[in-house]
């Protein structure tokens, strides 16, 4: 069973294939990842299994922190999520985190903070055209009027405003896994990673990755091939 992984993102970089296609790629550094707890339906009424990365010194964890990772023979841990399963799932009782849990192929979500960029007017943050930027205006790059006359009186939920942009969490989906690298416990994931270098991330399974009948694609290939003969005739 694919549980998922914590890792740190490194950076970017780019993948030849051996036809010298380049495949962009995000090195994620997922080595060390230690099993701290297991969610059972009999104690905690879900299935589900606390997973930590990245150790730190001891002084820096309450007393009740460390008293949790000892129990679990592991030493502190900077970032610490858990990772729920099916309610029918069952636990082996060794758990393999390390960077083969995933294989070259495999279709992974990956969760991680997005950058920051501070307070940020319409412009920037809602890609908004601004107002004249000829002489005597007043108003270059603000919004303009956001009211709706008398009736009803406010001003409506969602409206483009400036205010704080970034430092969300964002999960992108469907990205393949290029490469698994055991010596530098690295993966090598196709596409863009959220979050800057150095930020936290979470590796798990697809949820949504759209599986492929390979009949369906035979039918569909039959038919096309019937109306092209059709349209030569």
């Amino acid at each position: 069973m694919k549980i998922g992984l914590l890792g740190k993102k490194l950076g970017m970089t780019r993948v030849y294939d051996d036809k010298g296609v380049i495949t962009p790629v995000t090195v994620i550094a997922a080595g060390g990842n230690t099993v701290l707890q297991t969610k059972t339906m009999a104690n905690d009424g879900y299935n589900g299994v606390q997973v930590g990365f990245d150790g730190q010194k001891e002084h820096r964890v309450t007393k009740q922190l460390l008293g949790h990772f000892k129990k679990a023979g592991s030493e502190p841990k900077r970032y610490v999520r858990e990772f729920r399963l099916p309610d029918n799932a069952k636990l082996e009782d060794a758990i393999d985190l390390s960077v083969n849990h995933f294989a070259v192929g495999d279709v992974v979500d990956v969760i991680g903070q997005s950058k920051g960029h501070g307070f940020q007017g319409v412009m920037k943050k809602h890609n908004m055209g601004g107002q004249p930027a000829s002489h005597g205006h007043m108003m270059h790059r603000r919004n303009g009027a956001i009211g709706n006359r008398s009736t009803p009186g406010r001003v409506w939920k969602n409206m483009g405003m400036p205010g704080h942009m970034g430092d969300e969490r964002i999960t992108v989906q469907n990205l393949r896994v290029v490469q698994v690298n055991t010596e530098d416990n690295c993966l090598l994931v196709s596409g863009a990673v959220p979050g800057k270098p150095g930020c936290y991330v979470v590796i798990r399974a697809a949820k949504k990755i759209k599986t492929i009948n390979p009949e369906a694609i035979k039918e569909a290939a039959k038919q096309a091939a019937k109306k092209a003969a059709k349209k030569s005739k």
